[in-house]
């Protein structure tokens, strides 16, 4: 966007009406320090695994651009954290300093997630996964534990198998107290061999599990214990190093996207995996890609629907071809050879065509959704689905456009800081980047409010409504749950 706001993040939030909640804040762990509290608390398998999420990245900073060549391997981030800047630095460093700073970036409360620990949950040996969790949890917990008033930070949950996730999930809200929760997506499984001992790529393939649809395990005792918990399963998951993502020379064409293309994955399986039916109270947070991908994605799904759902396909069905009528208009038309070939298949263009169906048992793609109309899609998509946004995308405007989105549809939004990392250059500047969209006249004032206060009131307060008790935006946010309550029931 352009130039940002004459005014100060603090003199914004002055003449706000409502608080300002940091939807996606992220702290930066100071690795030597951490990794030894880590040990403390977890032994050595869990400072094993706390080092293993880096050390590809090492690796491939240090090849030369033409070993990356040979081996396709994508070029990563270097000079990736604020340094220049040294008072941002150590304030993503030390939750002190971020819950001092608070006022002055013009944020009320911050919900915080890590940055290495982003990785932790995709670790693959099971020991040091489930170790340097559940150490990182403990040592998180502990770090931020005299300042929940203003940050409130998140626990990483692994996702490999059900049975983890909710171990892990119960002692971090059971034990440590945690009520924000960041759970692992697409992980990666790998593919089988062609038989046994064969000696072909496959052995190195794997696949990536996006949890809602064609999963390797049921999740749905997950999705229940969130429930029962009063958690809001969120996603920071990105996608950073796959498919097109291989660049060996230039991150920038392997970063853009990425965290976009890894929620269109989770939210687009949990939609069709019927994951947002059968858990209708269920509200899930996808972080750091905006929300165009997900306006695209919430088109996009209605018109598949329209013609890939059991009605759709009566279109298409080879079965409700008029032979008679083909074989005539062919004749009619002149076409001789084809009206001949018509006639000696019984006016059939394509014999087996009819049972090219993969093997499907049932041919709507939609069968779990179980939509009868076209605005359940906006039931099942708009309403649980919140979308972290970064203040500089003016794209964000997209979410709240009634004109653009179908069945005039807003979509949720929420402000997301992304401070700590390499693309929030002045902490003090996000909050005006964000209001400019009010500035520009591509929001109002009324969705900026949802922007940066209701959509994360509605996230995390939905699922638990104690969440925002003994916080800065404690009366704020129950009022805004009685109101929401209230406009439901009518």
């Amino acid at each position: 966007m352009s130039e940002h706001s004459h005014e100060s993040a603090a003199q914004i939030r002055s003449r706000l009406s409502h608080p300002v909640i940091d939807a996606d804040g992220h702290w930066i762990e100071f690795g030597p320090v951490f990794a030894e509290q880590m040990r403390k608390v977890g032994g050595d398998k869990a400072v094993e695994g706390f080092a293993s999420i880096g050390r590809a990245v090492r690796e491939s900073l240090a090849m030369s651009v033409a070993e990356r060549q040979r081996r396709r391997l994508a070029q990563e981030a270097f000079w990736g954290r604020p340094e220049k800047n040294t008072r941002d630095r150590a304030t993503g460093m030390l939750p002190r300093l971020l819950d001092q700073r608070l006022v002055e970036l013009g944020l009320d409360l911050a919900i915080v997630y890590p940055t290495a620990g982003l990785r932790l949950p995709r670790i693959e040996d099971d020991e040091r996964r489930r170790a340097a969790c559940r150490a990182f949890n403990i040592v998180t917990a502990d770090y931020f534990r005299d300042f929940g008033d203003r940050l409130r930070p998140a626990a990483v949950i692994p996702m490999h198998t059900p049975d983890e996730a909710i171990a892990e999930l119960e002692h971090a809200t059971g034990q440590l107290g945690f009520n924000v929760a960041m759970f692992g997506s697409l992980t990666p499984r790998p593919v089988p061999a062609n038989g046994a001992g064969a000696n072909d790529a496959s052995r190195y393939a794997v696949w990536y599990d996006a949890l809602g649809l064609d999963r390797a395990y049921d999740y749905d005792p997950v999705w229940a214990r969130c429930q029962a918990l009063g958690i809001a399963p969120t996603f920071h998951s990105g996608a950073r190093r796959q498919g097109l993502r291989l660049s060996p020379t230039n991150f920038t064409y392997n970063h853009i996207g990425h965290f976009a293309a890894a929620g269109h994955a989770v939210a687009k399986a949990l939609f069709l995996g019927g994951v947002t039916r059968r858990f209708p109270g269920l509200r899930f947070g996808f972080l750091e890609g905006g929300v165009g991908w997900a306006c695209m994605l919430y088109a996009d799904l209605i018109g598949h629907w329209e013609k890939r759902s059991r009605k759709g396909l009566e279109h298409t069905d080879p079965r409700n071809l008029d032979r008679a009528l083909l074989t005539r208009l062919a004749e009619e038309q002149g076409y001789g050879d084809i009206f001949r070939l018509l006639r000696e298949r019984d006016g059939w263009p394509d014999l087996e065509s009819a049972d090219l169906t993969g093997g499907l048992a049932e041919l709507d793609d939609f069968a779990a959704c179980k939509i009868s109309r076209r605005e359940d899609v906006r039931d099942l998509f708009v309403t649980p689905f919140y979308f972290g946004c970064e203040a500089d995308d003016p794209i964000n405007a997209w979410a709240f456009n009634r004109r653009t989105n179908p069945y005039g549809a807003r979509l949720n939004a929420i402000f997301g800081s992304d401070i700590g990392h390499f693309d929030v250059q002045d902490m003090a500047g996000v909050l005006p980047e964000a209001y400019e969209l009010v500035e520009h006249e591509l929001i109002d004032a009324a969705d900026f409010r949802d922007f940066t206060f209701a959509n994360a009131v509605r996230l995390w307060g939905t699922q638990n409504p104690k969440f925002f008790e003994g916080t800065a935006v404690a009366k704020a946010a129950a009022a805004l749950l009685a109101e929401t309550k209230a406009a439901a029931a009518e």
